[in-house]
């Protein structure tokens, strides 16, 4: 495994491979659904690339970027096992130096939800995402469906800029009792931990409604808010039921929906989401 600080050693490593490249962008401190994306790629591809980069751009100035975990040599350990053939890990006066003024900008699949609550996240977002595939050249990009509006986003970005890389999503990773993995988990404290379970339990509940033929949106996203509510911990951020590609809020579940949390448990806010897909 090579690990590389420099845009031109990425480049230049390109250029001497050949066969099928895939790449999987992380902000590092790995756990088990960043490596599920990594074996994806080392299965469909010749090489794999992962970045591991905590991206500034995508935080705003009131949250976590400096108390963002780090841990670059369990991060590389992690990923010598997982027989990665390229770590990219620059500085950040690397991806953007002095004088950066350029950046991407998605509309309106943005402006909602996560974009809602946090308005200059995507545009870091796709910046840097846009940024590691032109100096990674992948074939394929590999990302989680817990981030659902990221992934949607960046699809949306590939689709408009006519950019040559397969965009893939993975399922989302959970804990034997449900909690989705995260990066940010690490903040929890024991009882905040317990409390966080709310989040998958309440999107078992949009799905038992849904297996039992509800169809309003409405109805199901009380029923998601409701338990929600209820944890004495959590406060809400959003709940919504919309079109998985749009994200627009649906009235009826007549297509595929996206049904997407976010709460705060103490200083931690967290997400997660479930797709509930009618039969066709």
């Amino acid at each position: 495994m090579q690990v590389f600080r420099t845009v031109r050693e990425v480049r230049e490593w390109r250029a001497s491979v050949t066969g099928d490249v895939g790449l999987v962008p992380t902000m590092g401190y790995l756990h088990e659904g960043h490596l599920s994306l990594v074996r994806a790629a080392r299965a469909g591809n010749a090489h794999v690339v992962t970045s591991v980069f905590v991206n500034p751009t995508q935080f705003a100035p009131n949250e976590d970027l400096d108390r963002y975990p780090r841990d670059e040599a369990r991060d590389l350990a992690l990923l010598e096992a997982e027989r990665v053939d390229v770590v990219f890990a620059p500085a950040v006066d690397e991806m953007y130096p002095e004088g950066f003024q350029t950046y991407v900008t998605v509309d309106r699949v943005t402006q909602r939800l996560e974009g809602a609550s946090r308005p200059t996240h995507f545009r870091g977002v796709t910046t840097v995402v846009l940024k590691l595939f032109n100096i990674a050249q992948p074939h394929r990009a590999y990302f989680g469906q817990k981030d659902a509006q990221q992934l949607a986003v960046i699809r949306r970005m590939v689709r408009d800029l006519d950019v040559p890389v397969e965009v893939i999503g993975m399922p989302i990773v959970r804990e034997a009792d449900g909690l989705a993995l995260s990066s940010r988990n690490i903040y929890l404290s024991p009882d905040e931990r317990a409390a966080a379970l709310v989040l998958s339990r309440a999107l078992r509940r949009a799905e038992e409604l849904f297996a039992a033929g509800e169809r309003d949106a409405g109805v199901i996203r009380a029923a998601v808010e409701g338990m929600m509510a209820a944890e004495p911990l959590a406060r809400i951020d959003y709940v919504s039921v919309a079109d998985a590609g749009t994200l627009e809020e649906l009235e009826t579940v007549d297509r595929a929906a996206l049904v997407s949390v976010a709460a705060r448990f103490g200083v931690t806010r967290l997400i997660d989401n479930v797709t509930l897909a009618p039969e066709t």
